[in-house]
């Protein structure tokens, strides 16, 4: 992402862009002015892979780089009695859901996820706020269980239904989602992770389980996942843009 794109979002993300985001909503009602920003942010996108490679690794660092402190951003512990029933049994009635073009859908419990073999990687973490910090994180490549479920023709995209709500609304727009294609969903760093810094992930954090796709900014690291869609298309999904801050004017590819 170019610089000047960067700072337009973080200006979103503080409270000084109330203005901003007024303004932002506006032009997205201009079919011209959202065609063309969706136009460039595809160009983008291209342009970022094509230099990079579409494998190409994010930094990973050691364990003498870890922050001090990981500011937990976004919702910190969803309000809600069936996440708060799930917390009080240490999650052992959670499951993730995975279904929509697959051939075999699936309900996996946190322990048969981490029955898959895991991988664990060290890396940045880059908020759309300005600020970074570098963790440790466990988890199961997204490949694996996308393997397991097997992809039916037209798959394109896999979204991510959590279970924080940041706005009460009757059709569940409110609800945090967000969305990536299969490209960033193969990528090896891509990963559902149940660990942090050698522990439990902390409700703050995103527990049970939160993706991790490390070429992208943090929005894009949906927490509390409760229900994985593959499809073939996020357009008829809630504001149509992939996300829940998408739908709010953000990038919906949010590559660093």
């Amino acid at each position: 992402m170019n610089s000047s794109r960067r700072r337009f979002l973080r200006s979103l993300a503080t409270g000084a862009a109330a203005a901003t985001l007024v303004g932002c909503d506006r032009l997205s009602q201009n079919n011209t002015v959202d065609s063309l920003l969706r136009q460039t942010e595809k160009l983008t996108r291209g342009a970022q892979r094509s230099l990079q490679g579409r494998q190409a690794l994010a930094t990973e660092f050691t364990e003498a780089d870890l922050s001090p402190v990981f500011r937990a951003n976004g919702t910190q512990m969803p309000d809600s009695d069936e996440y708060a029933h799930l917390l009080e049994r240490n999650f052992i009635d959670w499951r993730l859901q995975v279904g929509g073009l697959v051939q075999r859908p699936q309900s996996l419990s946190l322990a048969d996820l981490k029955r898959f073999p895991s991988r664990t990687q060290i890396t940045r973490h880059d908020c759309v706020e300005g600020w970074s910090a570098i963790g440790k994180w466990q988890g199961v490549p997204l490949a694996l269980v996308l393997h397991v479920a097997g992809l039916k023709p037209g798959a394109r995209y896999v979204i991510f239904h959590c279970a924080d709500e940041l706005e009460q609304t009757l059709d569940g727009s409110g609800r945090y989602y967000e969305s990536i294609d299969l490209v960033d969903a193969y990528h090896p760093q891509t990963i559902l992770a149940y660990g942090m810094n050698g522990k439990d992930l902390p409700v703050a954090h995103g527990a049970p389980l939160r993706l991790r796709v490390e070429r992208q900014l943090g929005y894009k690291h949906a927490k509390y996942l409760m229900r994985i869609e593959v499809t073939d298309s996020y357009g008829a999904l809630f504001g149509g843009k992939g996300g829940y801050w998408e739908d709010r004017g953000y990038e919906w590819y949010a590559g660093i």
